[in-house]
């Protein structure tokens, strides 16, 4: 069974970094998810919403780097964005957050991420980071690969590991 291993990072190039890492480790550019807070997005990386592939691959091109790459990759996995919340999302945990429906909705983000496992108190300050402009990078991992996740996260600078 695989897990969600999360960390909170206070900028693109940290978290472009701690992506790159998965990467080169050997994780899944589709293993991985991005949340981040609208305004971050528009300040960070001067996204357009979009919601269909080919336009994606337009917006990574036009972000660059690392998590321009990934975060277009991930479009045609699905995005999602929260209303009243101003969360954008990339990734497979897109889908989780969406099954979770209204419980989700009625929650917002922290919610979703309790439906997702992660522990209230952490959910809450994630939600917190996010809305102060924080980016949340996700990876599912795998037995061993668990452990894995959580060390590149963390050397790579996370706030916090869970």
């Amino acid at each position: 069974m695989s897990q969600l291993i999360t960390g909170i990072f206070p900028s693109r190039d940290i978290a472009e970094r701690a992506v790159q890492h998965l990467i080169d480790a050997g994780f899944a550019p589709e293993d991985t998810s991005i949340l981040m807070s609208e305004g971050t997005r528009g300040r960070e990386f001067q996204m357009e919403k979009s919601t269909k592939a080919p336009e994606g691959a337009a917006t990574g091109a036009t972000v660059g780097g690392v998590l321009g790459a990934v975060a277009a990759g991930l479009v045609a996995l699905g995005t999602l964005a929260v209303p009243g919340v101003g969360l954008v999302a990339a990734g497979p945990v897109v889908a989780a957050l969406s099954g979770l429906g209204a419980g989700a909705a009625a929650g917002g983000l922290v919610g979703g991420l309790v439906g997702l496992g992660i522990p209230e108190h952490e959910a809450k300050f994630y939600d917190e980071e996010i809305r102060k402009g924080g980016i949340l990078v996700g990876v599912y991992a795998h037995g061993d690969r668990v452990k894995l996740a959580r060390e590149i996260l963390d050397a790579a600078g996370a706030t916090k590991v869970h």
